[in-house]
């Protein structure tokens, strides 16, 4: 698909940079996120990036390509060009066996905390929409992805991160709850919710824009509002808000979080019972 000019252009410096003073080479650079899933909003998306090295990153790897990320955010501040860096042997390995590279969050290179344990919508956004700039083409090399590591890593996000956020922002005097109110609050919360639930139910992998439209294909005319309210504030659209007022908008995302939470969970345990 079209890469939009902005991404190009840090990409394109991006390696720049890598080739001439990182002392290790990058094989493949593949994007991921909403480039890939054609949802790319160029005032909210990152440059969401698979970097693929000849070899692990050392100490004076890791510390050059901290000052190229530096070096990138001075010169292209937004969108973040963020990622994680992995050999061949990371991805043949999955999600669950890989040992993960640093990772850059919001263009600031960091040690991975996870490191050994890799994210599985990763490996599957790569592997079914991964946009290749450097490498060989998703299919000429070896790439393991696991349905079931998938669907149970979101299964356990939603009670690990989704959850908890909505227990606390239930509290409408804490920052969650007062982010509730907020646009971006609406869009994180209902398609991040939708996402993971769309990928339990589906095996698949949606964006943000997606996840919005798949809660008017699978839930009922109750949920459709809050769906369509999110997708107007993701795509930047100046129009109207669908509600009279932004607590009634906020209570309608709590409940539809937690509904939809709760669904995943039940279908996530029927195809487990299923397999089982």
């Amino acid at each position: 698909m079209p890469v939009p000019p902005i991404v190009l252009d840090s990409v394109t410096t991006f390696l720049a940079l890598a080739d001439s003073e990182l002392p290790v080479s990058i094989e493949g650079l593949y994007l991921e996120g909403s480039v890939a899933l054609d949802d790319f909003q160029p005032d909210a998306s990152d440059i969401d990036f698979v970097a693929v090295t000849s070899e692990p990153l050392d100490a004076e790897a890791t510390a050059a390509l901290a000052a190229i990320h530096a070096r990138l955010r001075q010169l292209r501040k937004r969108p973040f060009f963020d990622g994680i860096y992995l050999t061949w042997g990371d991805l043949a390995a999955g999600a669950d066996a890989a040992v993960c590279g640093p990772v850059s969050l919001e263009g600031v290179l960091r040690v991975n905390a996870a490191a050994g344990k890799g994210n599985p919508v990763t490996w599957q956004t790569l592997a079914d929409h991964g946009v290749v700039l450097r490498g060989p083409a998703i299919g000429d090399f070896d790439l393991r992805t696991d349905p079931a590591v998938l669907a149970a890593r979101q299964n356990a996000n939603l009670d690990e991160y989704w959850t908890v956020g909505l227990d606390r922002a239930d509290r409408l005097f804490s920052a969650r709850g007062a982010g509730l109110l907020a646009d971006y609050g609406t869009v994180w919360t209902v398609t991040g919710i939708a996402r993971l639930h769309h990928t339990i139910a589906t095996g698949g992998i949606t964006s943000k824009s997606g996840a919005a439209e798949y809660i008017a294909r699978a839930f009922p005319d109750r949920w459709h509002r809050v769906a369509a309210e999110a997708l107007r504030l993701r795509r930047g659209n100046s129009a109207r808000s669908l509600y009279r007022n932004r607590p009634a908008r906020r209570r309608d995302v709590l409940e539809f979080g937690r509904m939809a939470v709760a669904d995943a969970h039940r279908i996530y345990a029927e195809l487990s019972a299923d397999s089982g």
